[in-house]
Formats: structure tokens, sequence, C-alpha cells
């Protein structure tokens, strides 16, 4: 690569969630939702095309928007959101973008001749006898729809399963014929929601929504977000209709179940919903992600990391970082944006974003300003960690602040290790730099931060000084 690779992928100033990543050509095309800066629901944007060359996915292009909120004729007004998309290419070789809107149980598609063109309305999902999927007697609700085609079919995955919603039964896979619109094969159920798992592979993290499907040899991989909302579960079965047999986690956007160096119980920042998929890149797997920013559910960011198959094909859980798409740790040297930041927790982490006085990742100005984003609310006790660098000769650390503070950084590059040394911090109402002599041990480690003084300073940047 060009340049090295960072969590989140996209700008700091841009929110794509739920992200679909397909490679097309030479081009990874990423296919997700669009969430606004500050925003007060989900998704309240325009689907927008972003890619990258599959040789630097560093590189990240907009593709302006493929597809607009009123682009079709149920939204005529664009009253509604749309939800998560996926895109597929269809046996006729032109692209078909799947998609929900908030209000409606049905499934519309869109096609353009290119990955990242001006998609135009197609259709909507129906039954042989043109009644739409969704909307005849025994149809349960359409949402989050994944598909895969294959020769002169496409299995369309789809449904959201609440707890306690009895009316609701699991994620259901229907088979579509060569029109890409009209029903061949009726829905069958292929991964049980909350009321219907006792018993099942699903049990301990039943489907919830987010339905996404990929094939690794001849293996599919059906890929949800679970009940607990945070974490997305892969699934596998021999044939794409199942029968499906859970088989674990492959990110938790708070790294809940990772033990390796914490307690696998304990959040390093406040989660939220995950929505995304895998997707391999000249011999490499990576999962995609999203993380909650702003101190909501409303602006969520787009991430990857890098996954391992083993023999039998089980993922491993990925932890997540701020080095993402690079291939390995990010070099320890000059200045980074505090916004790659991976960890973000208090004293006494919250497992959930929402609450109004946790620290978080935010910017200024307003929805669509590109100015680089910061760390806000930071109080004491706070820690910011990022993961994971490669340190050689590094003899000290610095902080970009600004705000009403009086304290000083602790640093560590190992989680809750010793204390390396501390940064300080005073009040400034314009971005300052602090630094430190602080040497760190050579060889790849995390650096976490932890705020001790009063006052809430800001952070919007960190920094090595090298020999």
């Amino acid at each position: 690569m060009k340049r090295q690779a960072f969590n989140p992928y996209l700008p700091s100033w841009e929110y794509i969630p739920d992200g679909e990543p397909y490679v097309f050509g030479d081009r990874i095309y990423v296919y997700g939702s669009h969430d606004r800066f500050n925003g007060w629901v989900f998704c309240q944007g325009d689907y927008m095309g972003w890619s990258a060359p599959t040789d630097d996915l560093s590189d990240w292009r907009c593709e302006g928007v493929i597809f607009p909120r009123d682009g079709d004729p149920v939204n005529a007004d664009g009253r509604m959101c749309l939800y998560a998309p996926d895109v597929t290419r269809g046996p006729d070789g032109r692209y078909y973008l799947y998609y929900v809107y908030d209000k409606v149980n049905i499934v519309s598609v869109a096609v353009c001749d290119t990955p990242a063109g001006r998609y135009r309305f197609l259709g909507y999902v129906r039954h042989a006898d043109g009644t739409r999927l969704g909307e005849r007697a025994g149809d349960e609700p359409q949402f989050d729809p994944g598909v895969l085609t294959e020769g002169e079919k496409t299995f369309l995955y789809t449904g959201f399963c609440g707890r306690g919603d009895r009316s609701r039964h699991g994620a259901m896979c229907t088979v579509l014929g060569p029109d890409m619109l009209t029903i061949a094969e009726e829905p069958v159920f292929v991964a049980p929601g909350s009321e219907y798992a006792a018993g099942t592979s699903f049990a301990e993290h039943p489907f919830f929504e987010a339905s996404s499907i990929r094939k690794r040899g001849d293996t599919y991989y059906f890929v949800y977000s679970s009940a607990a909302m945070h974490e997305l579960c892969w699934a596998t079965a021999k044939d794409p209709r199942g029968p499906f047999t859970y088989g674990g986690v492959i990110v938790s956007n708070c790294d809940v179940g990772i033990g390796s160096y914490k307690d696998a119980s304990f959040p390093v920042a406040a989660g939220g919903n995950n929505h995304g998929s895998i997707v391999e890149v000249n011999g490499r797997w990576y999962v995609f992600y999203h993380r909650q920013t702003n101190g909501h559910w409303f602006s969520r960011q787009g991430c990857a990391e890098e996954i391992f198959f083993d023999a039998e094909g089980r993922i491993a859980q990925a932890e997540i970082t701020s080095c993402g798409l690079n291939g390995g740790p990010l070099r320890a040297e000059g200045d980074y944006p505090a916004t790659i930041a991976c960890h973000l927790f208090d004293e006494k982490p919250a497992l959930y974003a929402g609450d109004p006085a946790l620290p978080r990742i935010t910017q200024d100005g307003r929805d669509d300003d590109k100015v680089p984003g910061h760390i806000a609310q930071i109080r004491a006790g706070t820690t910011v960690g990022f993961r994971d660098f490669d340190f050689r000769g590094v003899t000290g650390i610095r902080t970009e602040t600004r705000a009403y503070c009086h304290g000083a950084f602790e640093v560590r590059a190992s989680f809750g290790g010793p204390v390396l040394g501390e940064i300080p911090a005073e009040s400034s109402n314009v971005w300052v730099r602090n630094e430190a002599a602080i040497a760190v041990p050579d060889g790849v480690h995390g650096l976490w931060l932890t705020w001790r003084g009063t006052g809430s300073p800001q952070l919007r940047g960190v920094g090595f000084i090298t020999r």
C-alpha cells in the first residue's frame, strides 16, 4: 500500500454503517446505509458508493450517490429512511441493489450496469401472482436483505426478530428467478430468532438482524447480528437454503468475548448494533462491521479486521484494532488522528452507547463538514486506546488537546499494564500539543492513555518522538 490503512477505513467525517464488501474486477466496493453526524434516527442519507483498489486498501474513493432516498416510487416524498442494502451481480451481468425502507415490509430492487454507477428503480420482490413479498397473508415482514446469485438463481436472506416477539420466527431464505424479482421458491427459515432458538445450535446467539451470505469453497457462511446486537456471528451449511449450524462470533464492536488481553466480559468501547460481512481480497479475508460514535447509535462508522479460518473452516473471533486493513501494526512514528482509537471507556465501562455522559468520538461543525474528528467528554479515569503500533526507538509521546482541563494522561503500552510516563495537559481554547519523554520498549504494542486530572480535555491526535 502507498499509505497506511486505519479504522475507520473511510474519512472521519463519513458515516457508512452496515457495510457489505465485494470485489468486482480490481476494486473492492462497500455498500451500506448512510447515517448523519449527530443524526437522530438511523440511515437518514442517500446510498453512497465507496471503493478502493484491491492492491491498496488505504486508498478509498467516494463514488457519489448511487441511489437517492426518493428514488423509489414508494418513497417519492423522501419521508422514509433507506435501511441496510446489499448488491449482487445478476445472470445478465448487471448489478442489482436490494433494499428496504424503514416503514414498509417489502424488498425493493434497483439495477445498474456498473458496480457504483447510478442505480435505477426496477421493482419489488414478488410472488408469482404479483403480490409483493411481505404483503401476502402468512408472509413475515422483510428486513435487511442479503443476496447471493448462483447461475439463474438468487438467494435472498431477510428478517428481524426482537426479543419477546413470537410473530417473527427467524431469518428467511427466498429463491428468486432470473428476472431478479419473482419468487421461484417460497421462503424457508434458516436461523431462529430468540423465541425459537431453544434447543438449537443458535440458543446462545439467536438471530436478530443483518442477514448476509458468502460462499467459501463449498461452504455457505451466513453472517448475522445476534440478539446481543454488538456481535456479528457466523453459521455454515452446504446448501444455501440450509440447514445452517451456528459456528461462532466473528467480531464484537466492543471486544466482548475476547479474553486474550483482558477479561472476556470487559467492553473496551460502548457498543451497539452491528452489521457487516466478510470478503476475500488477494488471498486474505476481512470482516467489515461498524462502531458507534457521537455518544449514541445513529452516527455509525465502518471498520474492518483481518480474519482467519482454521482447517475445518471455523473463524476465530477478531480483536478490534486501529490498524484494520493495514495488514499489520501501524508504524510508531509521526502523528495519528485520535479517531482511530478502538478503545474508549471509563473506570466503569458501558456495554452499550447512549449515556450522554460517556466519552465519545465526534467532530466539529455539521454533517458533511469535512473536518477532522476528535474525542470529547474525557473525564477522570477515561482510557483512550490504540492497537497496535510497531515501536522502534520511541523516546517520547505527544498529544493534541484543547478545552478546560488540568492534569496528565498516564501512558501504557499494554492493557492495564505499568505506567510508563505522563503527558501533561492544561486548559486551552485552541488545539495545542503536549509531549513528554517516555521510552517505550521496542516491539508491537498498543497505546493506552488514561486521564488523571480535572476538567474534560478533548483529544485530536497522538504522535511519537523517535531517536
